[in-house]
């Protein structure tokens, strides 16, 4: 059952302004801390599954070591496809948009009949700080 209350709403209005980027249920909880406002993980864990439920929201789970990370689309889901990139040094988990990786996922599914899952799909390699 949806609840409209105070928290969602700021929840939402926060997300909208989020929205296209990947965010973790650690960074809405330091915003709204920062705002001094905090709300507790295990109500921003039920509002995100809600959100994700309701289609609002996306949830990216890129591997067991790395937080789960959520887009916001709101009620028109974006066709843009982001890039996991994860950093083999550091850890850092890179969101990058890339139009060439959309080519790419066409190009397999269309000659090798594939459909790549951009959802769990990572590419390990060395960020510019660890370079």
């Amino acid at each position: 059952m949806k609840y409209k209350t105070k928290q969602r709403a700021a929840l939402l209005d926060y997300l909208e302004t989020r929205r296209g980027e990947h965010i973790t249920v650690a960074d809405i909880r330091a915003h709204f801390e920062a705002l001094g406002r905090p709300i507790g993980t295990t109500t921003l864990y039920r509002q995100t599954d809600e959100l994700v439920r309701e289609g609002l929201l996306r949830k990216y789970i890129v591997d067991e070591n790395s937080a789960a990370c959520f887009e916001f689309t709101g009620e028109q889901p974006t066709k843009e496809t982001l890039v996991h990139c994860k950093c083999e040094g550091c850890g850092k988990l890179l969101h990058i948009r890339c139009g060439q990786f959309e080519e790419m996922r066409r190009h397999i599914s269309a000659d090798h009949d594939f459909a790549v899952d951009a959802r769990r799909t990572v590419l390990y390699g060395l960020c510019s700080d660890c370079r």
